[in-house]
């Protein structure tokens, strides 16, 4: 069963499988236009995952292109607002931590193979 809710112009806006307020139709089939409707969500959905996933990996891009500039003394970490500086301090400090510890792991791993 599918519960359809409509805007003013009668476009579907959601769609469900349990009843939810504001249901305006249902069917017991999906119908070309629900799934036309849920596909489209579909699509939707993946391409936020995308943009989401392009995201995390831009923020990568960004805190190494800050740190080659600091480096190259372009820019200093004071120059930045002091909340892009606790970040970029505190992922800093995490991404040390982390790979201290892989370094342990590895260590182990040695010594006991």
């Amino acid at each position: 069963m599918y519960y359809i809710e409509r805007d003013a112009e009668g476009r579907i806006t959601r769609v469900e499988t349990t009843p939810f307020a504001g249901v305006v139709e249902h069917y017991a089939i999906d119908t070309e236009e629900i799934k036309e409707w849920l596909n489209v969500q579909a699509m939707r959905k993946a391409t936020l995952q995308r943009l989401q996933q392009s995201d995390l990996e831009m923020v990568r891009v960004l805190e190494d292109l800050i740190e080659v500039l600091m480096r190259k003394g372009i820019i200093s970490i004071t120059d930045l607002p002091h909340a892009a500086q606790s970040k970029l301090i505190n992922r800093t400090q995490a991404r040390l931590t982390l790979s201290g510890l892989e370094r342990l792991i590895d260590d182990e791993d040695e010594g006991i193979f």
